[in-house]
């Protein structure tokens, strides 16, 4: 997957799901600013963040939503 696109999330915080508590070491934090979202491994938020426009994002959560990402 290419992830051309070059959005900055310095100034942002970065959330981690509450739900996420009892499995913490497999978490993805994520930040929302104007350009768009930001996705990051919460063990190591140095590495590469994953950035998505407000569409993709939007698209990603309808997805959640209606269960189209359980096998």
């Amino acid at each position: 997957m290419t992830n051309n696109k070059q959005f900055y999330f310095e100034d942002c915080e970065f959330k981690k799901s509450s739900l996420s508590k009892s499995i913490s070491d497999m978490c993805v934090e994520v930040a929302i600013n104007n350009d768009g979202v930001g996705v990051r491994d919460s063990k190591d938020s140095q590495k590469t963040t994953l950035n998505f426009t407000h569409q993709e994002w939007s698209a990603f959560i309808k997805g959640v939503k209606l269960n189209e990402f359980n096998e």
